[in-house]
């Protein structure tokens, strides 16, 4: 993305690839199935079983992969806008510190997540943007990364269960306060913050290239729009 470039990028997701052969895969195992079951001897019944099972997975596996939008992500000339079939939430350039992969410590190393963290200067603009179905799937999905550089000083456990749960009411950089699912998301983003050192995290399925590429993707944009508002 050029200083001048007005065109937007898109990402298409890794995970959204082959959604229709899997459907297609999916319709012939049932078919051959049916036949199968319908004409073949009693002894190979379980086989034939096993066959509409797996038929049955590829055609749930496309349906879902089909469901999802075309694009995971586009980085436009104002901002990044990250979809999923349950919503979708945006990041402004002007509220965006920085996106690298996360490291975790592991013994005596630090080793990059297959992930992507955002980390933003203000709340208020991203909750406005993110509709309760997605943050109620984000704060499901990311559950793991609470157990990520966890505290040497809370082997019970239970700092893990108190960051997970906090459903208390949130007071944002304006002064609204906010509950529900968007409170208990904003709470998990400063837990993930301290832990990780990032707020908002895509996982590396839903790019379209190497988690680390596409980090350098974003800073070569965010570089980019720096110079041509300087100029």
């Amino acid at each position: 993305m050029s200083g001048t470039s007005v065109e937007p990028i898109y990402i298409r997701a890794a995970s959204k690839s082959n959604g229709i052969t899997s459907l297609v895969l999916g319709c012939i195992g049932l078919c051959v199935a049916a036949l199968w079951l319908a004409f073949l001897p009693d002894w190979l019944f379980l086989a034939g079983i096993f066959i509409t099972s797996a038929a049955l997975v590829c055609l749930l596996v496309g349906y879902f992969k089909i469901r999802e939008p075309d694009y995971s992500l586009e980085i436009a000339k104002d901002y990044i806008t990250y979809r999923h079939r349950l919503g979708s939430w945006r990041i402004h350039w002007d509220n965006l510190l920085r996106a690298d992969c996360p490291r975790v410590r592991h013994g005596l190393e630090h080793i990059p997540l297959e992930t992507i963290g955002f980390k933003i200067k203000s709340y208020t603009d991203f909750l406005n943007t993110i509709s309760p179905r997605l943050a109620t799937h984000l704060l499901m999905e990311q559950r793991p990364l609470l157990m990520q550089n966890t505290d040497e000083n809370c082997a019970s456990g239970s700092c893990y269960e108190q960051s997970m749960f906090d459903d208390k009411q949130y007071v944002m950089e304006d002064g609204t306060i906010i509950k529900g699912i968007k409170a208990m998301l904003a709470h998990r983003m400063v837990e993930l913050r301290k832990r990780l050192g990032y707020d908002i995290f895509i996982a590396s399925s839903e790019l379209d290239r190497d988690a680390s590429e596409f980090a350098g993707l974003i800073a070569q944009c965010q570089k980019a729009r720096q110079s041509s508002e300087a100029s």
